[in-house]
């Protein structure tokens, strides 16, 4: 028994020396928000200060000092973030991931970001101000790369630090231009479907812009003129098993001081990003003697894409250009080494790249490169057949002047420098949102946007060889689509599609109208906005459009043979008004609907793979209300029959396959079907894929309010389950009301850090998906008596 006892103790012992040591070595993964530090190369000393939300107020004495300490910081709460953002552009995530990431590094590789990223660093003024802020910026990151803590993602996947460089920056600035581009799939995919069935199917498919849809309307009182633009948008099938998110939507709208209670700008901006844990966006206030703002940075980058200060904001959504396009090129018949060229034979360019694969062998591979750009066969999944395509991106082809143009931008001083700085932006197409405590609003469209000749349709593959389908000329900046100032004293994007200038149609994907319409909606009826009502705007869950879509569906419903259940529903989907909660029934039943109409119209004729592509455009959101609406369409005929299927026929089928899929997952009462059920959002971390550490890591699931193509926009793909896994939403809430400029609010989606061990990992998570907010603090008073904590950072 003495033996037994002794054992024990000793296991408990040992038991309790390992509990300490983890203790103890948990401790020191977590961030550093209180004490001293030393930083090399500091001038004079930078306080910190941390609120109750994690999120830093640096004070210094200067704007490099300032970059220095916010690079610090930012690593300590992001830098697996970083890591991962500056590894896509130059193909590096095989290396973290293993095999299974490959394919998605050789698309990443091709386009060319990590070439173009190192001829711009080649190109820079290393004395300029913006280098010097940003290369302060990365000598915070690397001094805590050196003297910091590892994270613990390193430790998982094996990876080593190592020190971030400029290339690094206009890596994850071109990861971002990517991200924003829509026509990797849509393009190559409309081409297939005229080729397959014909140009008549793609009538219905709404790819062209619509003058009668909802736009956002240019103002100038300087310049009247007009340009149209058309949208467009884009799935990347090879991009889904990044481990980031992708850029989606977004919303924004400035109300002029004639319409708000408090006679000052209100500003409100919601950019729409896949949820991911952390989340994209890293908050910091940043204040020197000549400088203050309040921004939101993405990880690895040192100004604030969005931001604000107590005289301007700023924010962006998608402005859904069209900067993309394809290229069927022509080989020669016997020397497949060259393509032809405006009658000439040009030699074809090889490129040799090297990927490292974590556990594997490094993998080595080529690809072609012509005059337009990579050659996509064998890299891009949906790009099939021998019939060589390249693609012709503008971020690759212009130098690069984003960091000088938001440089420009976190300094203007007033509207005409703001807009100075814009026309430096020459790829992601951005649509700029501003207010100032002047009173005036404005709506920038930034890209360099480029006229092709008027036969031309980029949304379908383009003859390279003829030379007759180039761009004819690049736009001058003045030329954008814009609005300053207008006298319905508002600005707004929902990514719809703007208004023309000089008459020219600029071609896109724009979302449908069903966000703008909305927002114009409510702000039409109201001249008394104030924080508290646009709080409650940019958590608005009602769609519009949804309500006629189920008219124009159950307008062709036959009552013969319905169940007593399934007609006090339809009863009770007449009666809906689009809005889309967790205890909406209605929600639920309209999304199922939906999906067995699409599939029931399209399927057929398209195949699975094809659908399932079409599926995942902004095409076929495009598509929905239309289709509801038409009275024939050649899409209505299922192709597979002997008999002619008409649109009564379509939705009578799908309506009962709806209702019978309902109950055989959710039961037999419908009064059950609540969309909380079916809709919920979870915040992946990247290494919480992994079954037994998906608890440590990811945050969620939650069942959440709204849908797909309201204004708290919910986004996810329908799929044959009826489950609809949140996968993009607002990356942030923000609203700044220039009459309580330091009483501004905001909301993350999880929390600050992206340090499991840190207590801001998600301390907003529930209040986000309450729809509730928190304060922005800029009063350097109460920042300072409320902190939580604060760091100071000494010269080393």
């Amino acid at each position: 028994m003495k033996r037994i006892k002794k054992i024990s103790l000793v296991l408990f012992v040992v038991l309790g020396v390992i509990a300490i040591g983890i203790f103890i070595f948990i401790q020191t993964l977590k961030p550093k928000y209180d004490g001293e530090l030393q930083l090399p190369e500091l001038e004079s000393e930078v306080e910190i200060y941390f609120d109750t939300y994690g999120i830093p107020h640096i004070y210094g004495q200067s704007e490099e000092d300032a970059y220095r300490a916010l690079g610090y910081v930012h690593a300590q709460d992001r830098l697996w973030q970083m890591e991962l953002l500056r590894r896509i552009g130059r193909g590096g995530l095989s290396e973290v991931f293993g095999k299974d990431l490959v394919s998605t590094d050789k698309f990443l590789l091709s386009l060319g970001i990590d070439e173009a990223s190192e001829e711009t660093v080649k190109n820079l003024d290393i004395n300029s101000e913006t280098v010097k802020f940003t290369q302060a910026y990365l000598d915070g990151i690397n001094a805590f790369i050196e003297e910091g803590p590892t994270p613990v993602e390193f430790y998982l996947t094996g990876v080593e630090k190592k020190p971030f460089i400029l290339k690094d920056v206009y890596n994850t600035i071109g990861y971002m231009a990517f991200s924003f581009a829509m026509a990797h799939k849509t393009d190559p995919l409309m081409s297939n479907i005229k080729d397959k069935l014909g140009y008549e199917y793609l009538q219905d498919l709404e790819i062209d812009i619509d003058f009668n849809l909802e736009s956002i309307k240019n103002f100038d009182t300087q310049n009247s003129t007009d340009i149209k633009n058309t949208v467009s948008e884009v799935a990347f099938s090879t991009l889904k098993k990044l481990p980031v998110p992708m850029f989606e939507g977004s919303n924004s709208w400035v109300i002029s001081p004639s319409k708000t209670k408090n006679g000052k700008v209100i500003f409100a901006n919601d950019p729409h990003i896949g949820f991911s844990q952390p989340s994209i966006w890293y908050e910091a206030h940043v204040v020197t003697p000549t400088y203050e703002k309040y921004g939101y940075y993405l990880a690895g980058v040192p100004f604030p894409l969005l931001g604000h200060d107590k005289n301007i904001a700023y924010g962006l959504t998608m402005f859904e250009n069209d900067d993309i396009d394809f290229y069927y090129e022509e080989l020669h018949s016997s020397d497949t080494t060259k393509y032809k060229y405006k009658g000439e034979w040009k030699d074809i360019e090889i490129v040799q790249k090297t990927i490292k694969v974590k556990d594997s062998q490094d993998v080595n591979f080529s690809y072609k490169k012509t005059i337009h750009g990579p050659v996509m066969n064998g890299i891009a999944e949906q790009i099939t057949g021998n019939r060589p395509i390249a693609m012709s991106w503008i971020y690759t082809k212009l130098e690069n002047n984003t960091l000088n143009a938001f440089n420009g931008v976190i300094h203007a001083k007033n509207t005409d420098d703001f807009k100075k700085s814009l026309a430096g932006i020459h790829a992601p197409g951005l649509n700029i949102m501003y207010g100032d405590a002047k009173g005036n609003v404005a709506w920038f469209a930034t890209a360099q946007l480029y006229q092709m000749p008027d036969s031309i349709n980029t949304k379908f593959v383009l003859n390279g060889s003829s030379g007759n389908e180039e761009p004819l000329k690049y736009l001058n900046f003045s030329e954008n689509p814009h609005a300053i100032n207008p006298d319905w004293n508002y600005v707004y994007s929902a990514n719809n599609q703007s208004d023309s200038i000089n008459g020219k149609i600029y071609p896109g994907y724009y979302l449908p109208e069903n966000r703008a319409k909305r927002i114009v909606t409510l702000l039409d009826a109201k001249n008394d906005w104030d924080k508290e009502a646009v709080g409650e705007m940019i958590n608005d869950v009602t769609s519009e459009t949804n309500p006629l879509i189920v008219e124009n569906l159950t307008n062709l419903i036959s009552k013969d043979g319905l169940t007593k259940n399934q007609k006090k529903l339809i009863s009770k989907l007449k009666k809906w008004n689009g809005e889309a909660t967790i205890n909406s029934v209605e929600s639920t039943f309209f999304h199922r609907w939906v999906y067995f109409f699409l599939k029931e119209t399209f399927n057929d004729e398209l195949g699975d793979d094809y659908f399932d592509q079409l599926m995942k455009t902004s095409v076929l959101k495009r598509t929905i209300a239309p289709m509801a609406s038409k009275t024939s369409s050649i899409w209505w005929d299922n192709s597979t029959t002997e008999s002619v299927e008409t649109k009564s026929d379509i939705i009578n089928s799908s309506f009962k396959k709806a209702f019978e899929t309902l109950e055989a997952s959710l039961g037999t009462d419908y009064k059950q079907w609540t969309w909380g059920k079916v809709h919920t959002l979870e915040h992946e971390h990247p290494i919480g894929k992994v079954d037994a550490l998906r608890s440590f890591f990811n945050v969620g699931p939650f069942p959440v309010n709204g849908t797909r193509e309201v204004i708290n926009n919910m986004l996810f793909d329908y799929t044959e389950d009826g489950i609809y896994t949140v996968k993009t939403g607002p990356s942030t809430r923000r609203v700044i009301d220039f009459s309580d400029i330091e009483n501004s609010i905001s909301i993350l989606p999880t929390g600050q850090s992206g340090n499991p061990f840190s207590p801001h990992y998600k301390d907003q998570a529930q209040m986000y998906i309450n729809g509730e907010f928190r304060k922005m603090m800029m009063n350097e008073e109460e920042i300072k008596n409320t902190a939580s904590s604060v760091l100071r950072i000494r010269k080393k």
